[in-house]
């Protein structure tokens, strides 16, 4: 699947970036992954890593924005898989800032659809967030519309050569920003702050959601948004795994915040297939098609009950005594 490919990882320095290529190296034999990020400064630092240090013959460091298209055209050249991790996406900041999040969450995923189109990329897949689904916020939305730039690019005349397909997945537990370094950074003595007590979200550990891409790249047709079975937490729960005898403070949700997540919409559930570890929403006009047909008979797929929602309040549960073995992973 890997082996011997060319891999760009755009938004390469994050922690997805950065994990992905270690596995990437560790699990196949890549021919080369290009790490396409605008701070030169985290590809230093990731340069001088021991890791990279001594596989360095399988790196090659791009500075470039995804807002930059001429840029992305270079970047693509001679590449055979193509992720789109790079996005900004903090939610509350996405409010005050929406023309930014525009620029880069929608028109660089345009301009990588472009550059792919261009260079004859053979697989794209592009990472997206529950927080698409049905979206409040200006990011969701945002990464909403770049979703549906990645599948509708499967029907561009001239992308014969070039897939595309989206990958959604849930909150990675510990990531940078996340809730769970939020709450470490209190004293045990401390008042916890919670915006809702009935809040509830889906949980992904970083390596899950990294070989869900490896799975997915080995098995994608085009046109698909894959999303991964996977559990939730509680708010007060994963609070109870890092401090049990906690004093809390209820201070109501941010802008742009939900108290439960989705990943498959209502409204999405007639164009939507259910297999053994994830789901596959399709565009519903390419049902019919052969290739489609073939692919769910061979994978044992079914079409879920229409008004199915897949969303983080009715679920499939992690105890406090997992939550807590999940962070201590981390650590």
């Amino acid at each position: 699947m890997l082996n011997n490919k060319t891999i760009l990882i755009t938004g390469g320095t994050g922690s997805f970036g950065v994990k992905f290529s270690k596995l990437a190296v560790k699990q196949y034999n890549p021919k080369k992954i290009i790490i396409y990020s605008r701070d030169e400064f985290k590809q230093y630092n990731l340069k001088n890593q021991d890791f990279f240090k001594k596989n360095s013959n399988f790196f090659r460091f791009f500075v470039g924005d995804v807002r930059d298209k001429l840029r992305l055209i270079d970047a693509t050249k001679n590449v055979d898989i193509v992720i789109h991790a790079a996005a900004l996406k903090q939610v509350e900041t996405s409010e005050y800032n929406p023309a930014e999040f525009i620029k880069t969450n929608i028109q660089g995923a345009s301009n990588l659809i472009e550059a792919c189109i261009y260079n004859k990329v053979k697989k794209v897949v592009a990472l997206s967030t529950d927080k698409a689904v049905s979206p409040v916020n200006l990011y969701g939305a945002t990464k909403l519309c770049s979703d549906k730039l990645f599948i509708s690019s499967n029907n561009y005349y001239g992308a014969e050569e070039t897939i595309f397909s989206v990958l959604r997945y849930g909150n990675v537990l510990g990531s940078r920003g996340s809730v769970v370094p939020f709450f470490k950074s209190f004293k045990k003595d401390s008042v916890f702050p919670i915006t809702d007590p009935d809040m509830t979200r889906f949980n992904i550990l970083l390596e899950e959601g990294i070989q869900f891409v490896f799975d997915c790249i080995k098995i994608m047709e085009g046109t698909e948004i894959f999303v991964p079975k996977i559990k939730s937490y509680k708010i007060l729960d994963l609070l109870q795994s890092i401090a049990p005898n906690a004093k809390t403070k209820i201070v109501g949700i941010r802008s742009g915040e939900k108290i439960h997540e989705e990943m498959v919409s209502t409204n999405d559930s007639i164009s939507t297939i259910e297999f053994n570890k994830f789901f596959i929403i399709y565009p519903l006009k390419i049902l019919d098609q052969k290739k489609y047909i073939n692919f769910i008979k061979k994978f044992k797929g079914k079409k879920v009950k229409k008004g199915f929602s897949y969303n983080s309040k009715n679920n499939i549960f992690l105890s406090v005594n997992e939550i807590k073995k999940l962070i201590n992973t981390l650590e």
